[in-house]
């Protein structure tokens, strides 16, 4: 599974950033950064909380191969 964002709705807001600040972070520019778009299962639960808190729904998962 993958962290996709549309980038056109994510508004830098960076309530994602504050639920899982190892795969999100907002910059001085209000620009969404993902370091790394894997789900992993360690993390699974903050990231399915960041999609569901994005007052933009600016980011969603998808079912992508891991490579």
């Amino acid at each position: 599974m993958r962290i996709d964002v549309d980038r056109r709705r994510c508004t830098g807001i960076g309530i994602c950033e504050s639920l899982v600040p190892e795969r999100f972070e907002v910059d001085d520019d209000g620009t969404l950064i993902v370091h790394d778009d894997l789900v992993t299962p360690d993390i699974r639960d903050g990231i399915e909380d960041a999609v569901r808190s994005c007052p933009a729904s600016a980011l969603s998962l998808t079912e992508r191969n891991e490579q």
